[in-house]
């Protein structure tokens, strides 16, 4: 399966995105923000974290009008996978993928630590085969990670479990649309998957993504 990691300016994560890919059985490829279309085969999609374009305008909000998001919409239409991690959640936010929209962290600051998260939907192409109820640990790394809008709008994947550490509307951490193939998570999977980093929880995520298919 081929999974395309997207590129923009100011992305950080996309190494880390690719190996976590790699790791599942999965082969990564490159794709460009100015890219007119996603490269061939590509089946799956994940946009990783980072400050696109600065986070100038708004965080995710010039990467949602960059040219490679008009091939990323057409698949999501098909209900391929496609997953956004930290600035990649906000950019789905900001071109509709997603419901509801990021703010800043309810304590005005940066947010670096590790994170309990529950899954909440176990049916999504990110969470299947992770028990509903299971927790993951997972590390957390944002300015704008407080998601604000209607649970109802979409299918909650992944809560806060204990401390809601950036007073998310009702401790989400991870939410997908309707169909459940376009989810979005501030926490960062990728750096959750090498006992060396502390967890290896992340890797159930990409591990689900090859089982899907």
């Amino acid at each position: 399966m081929s999974v395309a990691v997207i590129r923009f300016p100011g992305t950080l994560d996309h190494e880390s995105a690719a190996r976590a890919v790699a790791g599942a059985g999965l082969e990564p490829c490159y794709a460009w923000h100015a890219d007119d279309a996603l490269p061939v085969g590509t089946e799956a999609v994940v946009i990783p974290g980072g400050f696109s374009y600065g986070d100038h305008l708004r965080s995710g909000a010039i990467a949602s009008r960059a040219p490679i998001m008009e091939s990323i919409l057409e698949l999501a239409e098909q209900e391929a996978p496609v997953l956004g991690i930290c600035n990649g959640f906000q950019i789905l936010c900001e071109s509709g993928l997603l419901p509801g929209a990021l703010r800043p962290n309810a304590s005005l600051s940066f947010i670096c630590r590790q994170a309990e998260l529950e899954v909440a939907d176990d049916t999504t192409p990110w969470t299947g085969g992770v028990d509903a109820g299971a927790v993951l640990s997972i590390p957390i790394k944002h300015h704008d990670g407080a998601w604000v809008g209607d649970p109802g709008a979409g299918r909650v994947v992944l809560r806060y479990r204990g401390e809601n550490p950036n007073g998310s509307v009702d401790a989400v951490a991870g939410i997908a649309n309707a169909a459940g193939n376009v989810m979005g998570l501030m926490p960062h999977p990728e750096e959750a998957c090498d006992a060396l980093l502390g967890s290896t929880d992340g890797r159930a995520l990409f591990s689900a993504l090859a089982g899907a298919v």
